[in-house]
């Protein structure tokens, strides 16, 4: 591996090479943060898929992709004098530091749930009004639940059993069952909402990234589908015109590959 002097090269080479682009590239000239901005999600979401693919090839170029992007923003603050990279690296050391009085002071902690706890205390003393104020608006509903239910239980709010959830689970199943008898469409939306809401409280209790989990069920469907397709090909067949039960002899053979 890279020492550190050699990391910290790396990085100044790649500080000299935005630099250059900037003054000299016509489309790097043109960016402003704005520009950027669903350019970077598009990166974030390209990391998120190689890590769930386990590619670490893939991860280290996504890795730059995404850091590319961070540098990007710092050189553009710096043309307006209002922050530069080292500014951003000394904030979220600052931030560290301040976050972890158990390594750089003299809490105590015995476990990972403390520090959560101490966390999000600690957010509340740099002046946060809300628990929820640092979840952003625009998380997708389910990473947004997830995030919810990780910060009011960092302050205690939350169930002390996974039994607990799970019986708040079926509780929310049931309520849906009568909305659906009811044929009451709004009604039925928000007693799905609300069982989504406890099955991602329950993966929580169980461990479990309810995000990830989703995704790799995503990855496998569209794995297995387009098994199927590929063997309806083969057959010069399409489809629309397969029986379910023909479908489901090469659905059966996907999930056993």
């Amino acid at each position: 591996m890279n020492t550190r002097a050699d990391q910290l090269q790396a990085f100044d080479r790649l500080l000299t090479i935005m630099d250059e682009l900037r003054e000299q590239c016509p489309w790097d000239k043109k960016q402003t943060m704005e520009t950027l901005r669903h350019l970077t999600i598009e990166e974030t979401y390209e990391l998120g898929d190689a890590i769930l693919d386990n590619d670490l090839h893939e991860i280290k170029k996504e890795l730059g992709d995404v850091l590319l992007h961070i540098v990007f923003y710092a050189k553009i603050g710096s043309e307006t004098n209002d922050f530069d990279i080292a500014d951003v690296c000394h904030s979220i050391c600052d931030k560290l530091i301040e976050r972890h009085p158990h390594i750089y002071s003299d809490v105590v902690v015995e476990n990972e749930d403390d520090v959560k706890r101490n966390w999000e205390k600690l957010k509340l003393k740099e002046g946060n009004k809300s628990v929820l104020q640092g979840v952003p608006n625009s998380l997708p509903a389910l990473v947004k639940a997830s995030r919810i239910q990780e910060k009011v239980a960092g302050i205690g709010f939350d169930w002390e059993k996974p039994e607990q959830v799970w019986e708040k689970v079926q509780e929310e199943l049931d309520e849906l069952n009568v909305e659906i008898s009811n044929k009451n469409q709004e009604a039925i939306e928000d007693e799905f909402g609300d069982v989504l809401f406890s099955l991602v409280n329950y993966a929580r209790f169980l461990k479990i990234n309810p995000e990830n989990a989703l995704e790799r069920t995503n990855k496998k469907f569209k794995k297995r589908f387009q098994y199927l397709e590929g063997k309806a090909a083969l057959l010069n067949k399409s489809l629309q015109d397969m029986t379910l039960a023909e479908m489901d002899v090469f659905w059966e053979e996907a999930k056993k590959l």
